[in-house]
């Protein structure tokens, strides 16, 4: 298994877009949990900030203060226990701009309050503090692992509001220090976009390692039923076809117990690289054990599956160590067509086909069921046809 990013993989810590369903649910789900994690903390932290600006600042000027604190702690504390289960980047944009909102309006608001109050000493010292909240903010970015464009789609704001607030004389520094001080802000956030590119290089490698077979580098079960029932709810959500295709090779155990493992291991790694070089770009091979696979078609009616499939069969599986061709024999089934509500019963009908395939003679798909296809007229099917429709 390789440890480096490939090319295709480099591209996606600038942009999301690319992303793999899997990479995608596990980064919503780490940012969703650190965002409730803070928003909890500054909660907690926010509200009793109350008692020192009492002690620090005049009057009304806390009493200001511990309005704007309160508010800003609600806001927090319902983000705390907001998105729980979600793991859909949508909200975990959301939920990362609120982080964001929250801080940068209460950075606006209790700097117009200082630039009202006449402070000294301690309480002047506390009041400067306030002008490093924006980098603070910042550089908390890189506890999140973002691609470069949503780090700085994120840190942008927060830098504006500072170069905002200091030209309309909000800010505690001297306005001679304004570019300064926007360069800093600058400055950290491209490190923490950064660090939190390097989280996301580093939770790519993890999940490629997590969710990929070792020897073939397809999915594995485990991710490829993740895969399926991702795509299952989508499917559902938005009325499309899903086509799964359980793929077994044929006489695969004779191979073992005639030529060794290396020699099966060899035809697993030729099969999958055939299959994976006839699949199009957002179909998805998962390997269910031993010598069966499944293929995930997304947004495809049957009869293009079946296409997709007759493609795979004509270009070949490789050859077996007696120079004969790796054969398989395929079940197609299809989530409207076949009228199912969970994608557990999608296999076990692909995989019910699988066998009709098997016990039809191998070498050939089954594919999906068809109202408009008699019993009788399935069952005169020719033994040696490669092309079956099932009941």
């Amino acid at each position: 298994m390789r440890k480096n990013l490939a090319d295709e993989e480099l591209t996606w810590l600038f942009w999301p877009g690319k992303h793999m369903p899997l990479l995608t649910t596990r980064r919503a789900e780490m940012i969703l949990l650190r965002v409730r994690i803070i928003a909890a903390l500054f909660a907690l932290l926010t509200s009793l900030w109350i008692a020192v600006d009492a002690y620090l600042l005049p009057w009304p000027a806390w009493g200001e203060m511990a309005v704007g604190r309160v508010i800003a702690s609600t806001a927090f504390g319902l983000l705390a226990i907001s998105f729980r289960g979600s793991t859909r980047m949508r909200d975990t944009y959301i939920a990362l701009s609120a982080l964001y909102l929250i801080p940068t309006l209460f950075y606006i608001y209790s700097y117009a309050i200082m630039q009202q109050t006449d402070t000294n000493g301690l309480a002047s010292t506390i009041a400067g503090v306030y002008a490093f909240l924006p980098f603070v903010m910042v550089a908390g970015l890189g506890m999140f692992p973002l691609t470069a464009i949503e780090g700085m789609a994120f840190a942008l704001p927060v830098v504006g509001a500072e170069f905002v607030s200091t030209l309309w004389g909000l800010d505690m520094l001297n306005l001679s220090h304004l570019i300064s001080t926007v360069w800093l802000s600058g400055m950290i956030a491209a490190v923490a976009t950064m660090s939190g590119m390097s989280q996301l290089g580093f939770m790519i490698a993890l999940v490629r390692q997590a969710v990929h077979d070792p020897l073939t580098h397809c999915f594995s079960r485990m991710s490829g039923e993740e895969l399926l029932e991702i795509q299952f709810i989508i499917a559902s959500r938005s009325n499309t076809p899903l086509s799964v295709a359980f793929v077994d090779l044929d006489n695969f155990k004779s191979v073992n117990d005639n030529y060794g493992h290396d020699a099966g291991d060899q035809i697993l790694v030729a099969a999958t690289t055939a299959i994976r070089s006839s699949l199009r770009t957002g179909d998805m091979l998962a390997r269910w054990g031993g010598e069966e696979f499944v293929l995930i078609l997304p947004s495809t009616y049957c009869e293009e599956a079946g296409k997709v499939l007759e493609r795979l069969r004509d270009k070949g599986l490789g050859a077996r160590p007696d120079g004969k061709p790796v054969t398989a024999s395929i079940g197609l089934a299809e989530r409207t067509l076949d009228s199912t509500d969970d994608w557990r019963k999608l296999v076990e009908i692909a995989d019910q086909r699988m066998y009709t395939a098997k016990q039809s003679g191998k070498d050939r798909i089954v594919t999906c069921a068809s109202t408009h296809v008699a019993a009788s007229e399935q069952a005169s099917c020719s033994p040696g046809s490669r092309f079956l429709t099932s009941a």
